[in-house]
C-alpha cells in the first residue's frame, strides 16, 4: 500500500519538473494585418515564444483596454499613430520603458519614455494621372477645399486614425476655427468617404474618385507591387515645403501596465527596433525607420528630403486628439 502511495508521489513530483510551454505575449495592434503580421511571424521563429495578436483600429483597442481594466490579456500596445498612444498615455495605460529600448531610436523618442516609436509615414495627397497633373492641384492642402474642381472627386478616410492625427496638427498648428473651415469646406465639395486607406487608393486608381487625402505608403504598395507596365495610374503629390498636408506621423508601441509578461513585451518590442526589423518596413511597407543606419529604396524620398517638406511640429502634441473628434463630431463627420 505504501509503495503505491509513494508511486503516485513520485509521478506527480517528475509531472511537476517538466517545464511548462511559454506564456503567449499577447499584443493589442492597430496596425493592420496586412502590414504587419510578417514581422510577427519572423518573431515568432526567431524566439520561439507563442504572439497572439488582436487587430483593430487604435480607437477600438483602446475602448477595449479601457473596459477591460486590470483583467486585460494585452500586454503590449502597437499603435498606428501618435495620437493614439498619447491617449494611452494619458490614461496611464502604459509603462515606463527601460534605457536599453528608449536609446534605441535616433528620432521621435517621445519625452515621456513610455513608448518607442517604430516607424514614420508622410501625409500625402494622391492623384490619378489619367485625370490631373501637378499643376492641377494645389500648393497647401489648406486651399483644397477652395478647389471647386474636384467636387464629387475627392476621398478623405474622416474615421481612420492617421486622418485624425492629420486634424489634430491641423488644428493646433492653424486654430480651431481653420480647422472647422477647413472640414466644412471639403464637406461642401462632396467628399466620398472610405474606412480606410486601403480601399480609397483602390477607388483613385479604378477612377471612381480623383485625389486622395493618405498616407504616402499606401500608394507606394500598389505602384512598387504592380508588374512592370502594369502599374495603375497613381502617383503621389507633396504640397510645398512646410505646409501640413505633408506632416510626418509617428507609429510606435508601449507595454501596458496590466501586463504579467513584460519580458516577452519588451523583447518584442526591441525586435520592432532591430536592423531586420526595421529594413522590413522601409522595403516591404515603404515606412521610413527610426534608427540609424538601415537603407530606403530609391523610390523613396530620403528622410532629410521628406522631413524638409512636413512643418515644423511637436508630434507629442497629438495626444491632444480628444478636441479632434469633438470638432469632427461637431461638423458632423462622426
Amino acid at each position: 500500500m505504501k509503495s503505491g502511495f509513494f508511486a503516485l508521489v513520485l509521478v506527480l513530483l517528475l509531472a511537476g519538473c517538466e517545464s511548462s510551454p511559454p506564456q503567449a505575449l499577447v499584443i493589442y495592434s492597430g496596425r493592420s494585418q496586412a502590414l504587419v503580421e510578417p514581422l510577427v511571424e519572423r518573431f515568432k521563429a526567431q524566439t520561439g515564444l507563442p504572439v497572439e495578436v488582436r487587430f483593430g483600429r487604435d480607437a477600438e483597442l483602446l475602448a477595449a483596454l479601457q473596459e477591460e481594466g486590470a483583467q486585460s490579456p494585452a500586454d503590449l500596445f502597437w499603435a498606428n499613430t501618435t495620437g493614439a498612444l498619447g491617449a494611452a498615455s494619458n490614461a496611464n495605460l502604459l509603462v515606463a520603458l527601460p534605457d536599453s529600448i528608449l536609446e534605441k531610436p535616433a528620432s521621435f523618442q517621445p519625452s515621456s519614455g513610455l513608448w518607442a516609436p517604430a516607424t514614420v509615414r508622410f501625409r500625402v495627397l494622391a492623384y490619378n494621372t489619367e485625370a490631373l497633373t501637378e499643376d492641377d492641384l494645389p500648393a497647401s492642402v489648406l486651399d483644397l477645399p477652395q478647389m471647386e474642381t474636384l467636387r464629387g472627386r475627392i476621398g478623405w478616410t474622416p474615421t481612420y486614425s492617421s486622418f485624425q492625427d492629420f486634424v489634430t496638427a491641423l488644428r493646433l498648428l492653424e486654430g480651431e476655427e481653420a480647422a472647422r473651415a477647413w472640414l466644412e469646406g471639403l464637406q461642401a465639395l462632396e467628399p466620398k468617404a472610405y474606412p480606410s486607406n486601403t480601399p480609397m487608393i483602390q477607388a483613385l486608381a479604378a477612377g471612381e474618385i480623383d485625389v486622395a487625402l493618405t498616407n504616402h505608403y499606401y500608394v507606394l504598395r500598389l505602384t512598387q507591387g504592380a508588374a512592370e507596365g502594369e502599374a495603375p495610374p497613381v502617383a503621389l503629390y507633396h504640397f510645398a515645403p512646410g505646409d501640413v498636408g505633408n506632416l510626418a506621423l509617428v507609429t510606435g508601441a508601449g507595454v501596458l501596465a496590466t501586463s504579467d509578461n513584460t519580458e516577452a513585451a519588451l523583447r518584442f518590442l526591441s525586435f520592432l527596433l532591430s536592423e531586420q526589423a526595421q529594413a522590413f518596413a522601409a522595403t516591404e511597407v515603404y515606412e521610413y525607420p527610426v534608427v540609424s543606419g538601415v537603407a530606403v529604396p530609391s523610390y523613396l524620398l530620403s528622410m532629410p528630403e521628406a522631413l524638409a517638406l512636413s512643418p515644423q511640429f511637436d508630434f507629442e502634441r497629438l495626444r491632444e486628439l480628444d478636441a479632434t473628434l469633438n470638432l469632427m463630431r461637431e461638423v458632423g463627420l462622426l
